[in-house]
């Protein structure tokens, strides 16, 4: 039997990366997903792909860090779906700098989507799922939550910060029968990282690219779906003893470099 049949999952940044990549794992497993993102042209592919498959998806334009929109898009998904039983919490932003050359307008900018976003998705799911019952939700965090690496002040400043909420939401809502748990992933080979690679190093991809692979102890980037088969695990009823953990999926980068 699929491990999500019947269930309803919503997904922000949805339509690329790895949020499509958990999207459509998600859709294959029986779920009717709903996908929050901000790209029209991407959603749309992203639903159409899924329904190429056989799979159900619904997309929504939503900007996560407007507590009003989210407010509104989740209550249409309520009720529309009669139910809310994930919640994905993965749009978020990256950037390059340290706390000397990021500037506060670039630090604020971070914080309102990957902080500010996934508090509000979460503000407006948990209303539903405590009186529903239940529910899983899953944050997107990083390795940089608990470890450092060069340039990243306002991201792992961010990522910090969503490892922690998945604690507090762990804690807050246990006897609500709702898990809350985080991924931390290594480096992941998206369409972010060959952007980054071509609009930094131009003429240098492929020797960057090999250097960014090397960094990971398994000598490579993760995939997406290798990210999103993770994220069906913790939020299927297999991990129904799993709440408050935060899941390197990270070749090996917080363990043994």
């Amino acid at each position: 039997m699929p491990k999500l049949e019947s269930k309803t999952a919503i997904i922000t940044g949805g339509a690329s990366g790895i949020g499509l990549a958990i999207a459509k794992l998600f859709a294959q497993e029986g779920a009717a997903v709903e996908i929050l993102d901000r790209n029209t042209e991407e959603m749309n592919r992203a639903v159409a792909t899924i329904a190429s498959n056989g799979g159900t998806a619904s997309a929504v334009v939503c900007d996560v860090t407007d507590a009003a929109q989210v407010d509104a898009v989740i209550n249409e998904i309520h009720a529309r779906r009669g139910r809310i039983h994930i919640l994905v919490n993965n749009a978020g932003i990256a950037h390059v700098g340290n706390a000397l050359n990021t500037t506060p307008e670039d630090f604020e900018r971070v914080q309102r989507v990957n902080v500010f976003g996934p508090a509000n998705c979460l503000r407006s799911t948990l209303k539903f799922m405590v009186a529903d019952g239940g529910g899983a939700i899953l944050n997107l965090a990083s390795c940089v939550s608990v470890m450092a690496i060069n340039d990243r002040f306002a991201y792992a400043t961010s990522k910090g910060a969503v490892l922690s909420m998945t604690y507090a939401v762990a804690k807050d809502f246990l006897a609500n029968n709702i898990r809350c748990n985080a991924l931390l992933p290594g480096r992941v080979h998206t369409p972010f990282v060959d952007g980054f690679i071509a609009k930094n190093y131009p003429g240098r991809e492929a020797e960057m690219f090999e250097k960014l692979s090397k960094s990971q102890p398994i000598g490579r980037m993760a995939q997406p779906e290798e990210i999103a088969f993770a994220a069906l695990f913790l939020c299927s009823d297999e991990a129904a003893f799993i709440t408050g953990t935060g899941l390197p999926v990270d070749g090996g980068t917080l363990t043994i470099r």
